[in-house]
């Protein structure tokens, strides 16, 4: 064999072996995907050890790919290919901050997804293949939720308009009924960003240290113990509410409202881009408008609150997730529970309703005072009247009406969880019944 041949051979079994090691890579990391894919935001200790070995794959799996780019394209690998692999890191990023809150997982996840928008990995015979039309619309629909949470406004924007041209050549292009659905996502999209408007060019729902005062000026509630926002369960349902995918406008708002801005980056791009001063730094030094703050975490802060974000959920569902983040919530930890519902006013219902009732108007707690062996019992919701009259207190929907108490959550349900510290608040129109009757809980119990 001459020196030539022997070199080409060599070269043909090195491709062959970068190759097959790309695709047992690939195939190694879809399988772990499609494990954690679906996973439930709650439950998070139980699945840490699964994000941690998906994240390995997908680093091992970026790193090869960019270390033997030449060698793979010209084996096939198509720069879709690419885009998909960074999609679905940007996708475990999100999901990753949605489990944790931290911000630099949404930090890392818009910088993905930006990747994958300016070097247009999807774009090469995005006309032709359905299939790769879909993944690009899927791609937007994604990068337009980190966006939002991001507060990356103008980004938004850019993203709505190509949506709408993408889904408009795709109808040209291809069959007009295989993108429906996509129809109603730009409606969705618009009408939340319509309805969103009055929070425009004014500050962030977050927590701003440009804008707000410290938190040791802040003042302190005394207590027994030192108790920290730990947790939050934020659950809306409202008849043709305004949502983009399952993120309705109020759990949006609520979502931000627990966070802190990071560093302010928000409000210092702002004021950069109306000075016009591109030179200016944002307040870790990052140059320019356009750039994500790689270090917006600030030691002197308290972490996010871990948030679990429910759309629709049924009752019993509800109830699950609640005790489940409750068994995980910190000794020193204190639950947040937001719940967006329309509600009923009292009036008879059927039977199975009226016990439901009659436990918590029966249910009594023993308040046990260290300086006293008495016990003082005392009632829990309302009182015999309403329970002989056979009406029950006001009651929140998270489903649709007409099946009894079956989608109703009543104030006696929260009762077992007022065992763990609880911040509760109740969006809706019955929410004094639920006031009335927390407040009936003694102070030791409270």
């Amino acid at each position: 064999m001459s020196l030539n041949q022997s070199n080409i051979s060599n070269s043909t079994n090195t491709n062959v072996s970068v190759i097959e090691l790309y695709w047992n890579l690939v195939a190694k990391a879809d399988k772990k995907f499609s494990k954690i894919r679906d996973l439930p935001y709650y439950q998070r200790t139980r699945y840490d050890t699964y994000f941690y070995k998906v994240f390995k794959v997908y680093t091992q799996l970026w790193k090869f790919q960019q270390e033997n780019r030449q060698k793979l394209v010209e084996a096939g690998l198509k720069r879709w290919e690419i885009g998909e692999i960074a999609s679905r890191i940007g996708q475990l990023y999100f999901g990753q901050y949605m489990r944790t809150s931290e911000a630099s997982y949404l930090s890392e996840s818009y910088i993905f997804y930006e990747a994958i928008l300016t070097r247009e990995y999807f774009k090469e015979g995005l006309y032709q293949d359905i299939n790769l039309a879909s993944k690009q619309l899927r791609f937007l629909a994604r990068f337009l939720t980190v966006c939002l949470v991001f507060n990356r406004r103008e980004v938004v924007y850019q993203l709505v308009n190509e949506l709408k041209m993408l889904l408009d050549e795709c109808k040209r292009t291809f069959q007009e009924t295989d993108f429906k659905e996509w129809k109603l996502v730009i409606q969705e999209i618009v009408k939340f960003l319509k309805a969103d408007t009055a929070f425009m060019n004014i500050r962030p729902l977050r927590y701003s240290v440009v804008l707000d005062l410290q938190p040791n000026s802040l003042p302190h509630v005394d207590a027994p113990r030192k108790l920290k926002l730990r947790d939050a369960l934020l659950c809306s349902y409202h008849p043709n509410e305004v949502k983009f995918s399952e993120l309705t406008l109020d759990t949006f708002r609520m979502l931000q409202c627990l966070e802190w801005e990071p560093s302010g980056l928000f409000y210092q791009t702002n004021m950069d881009a109306s000075s016009d001063n591109v030179t200016n730094a944002s307040q870790n030094g990052t140059p320019g408008s356009n750039r994500v703050n790689q270090d917006i975490t600030d030691p002197t802060l308290a972490p996010n609150p871990r948030k679990v974000v429910l759309y629709r959920p049924s009752v019993t569902h509800f109830m699950a997730v609640l005790g489940t983040v409750c068994e995980e919530l910190a000794p020193d930890g204190i639950l947040l529970i937001y719940l967006s519902a329309s509600g009923r006013s009292a009036h008879t219902l059927s039977s199975p309703s009226r016990v439901a009732h009659s436990i918590g108007s029966s249910f009594q707690f023993h308040s046990i005072n260290s300086e006293s062996t008495s016990a003082h019992p005392t009632s829990f919701g309302g009182d015999s009247a309403d329970l002989h009259s056979g009406q029950i207190a006001d009651c929140l929907h998270i489903g649709a009406r007409g099946n009894g108490g079956m989608n109703c959550i009543y104030p006696c349900d929260l009762l077992p969880f007022t065992r763990r510290p609880l911040f509760l608040i109740i969006d809706s129109d019955s929410s004094k019944a639920f006031k009335a009757s927390i407040l009936a809980i003694p102070t030791s119990v409270q």
